[in-house]
């Protein structure tokens, strides 16, 4: 059986807030493992809208 998939779209203003909010609670806790995680999630998140070929194609220019 196929399965269709479907895509959301993500606003990258929910993702700036998301990341930030993030950030925040990583500054918040003493855990370093919690804080990887955290900066895990984080660059999950800020893929999601911001795609890495952006950054590569700036260091190529």
């Amino acid at each position: 059986m196929s399965e269709e998939i479907e895509y959301e779209e993500i606003n990258s203003d929910d993702v700036d807030r998301i990341v930030a909010a993030l950030e925040d609670l990583s500054s918040s806790v003493n855990s370093e493992t919690i804080k990887a995680f955290l900066e895990e999630c984080s660059t999950n998140i800020y893929y999601l809208v911001y795609d890495d070929d952006e950054g590569s194609d700036n260091l190529a220019a």
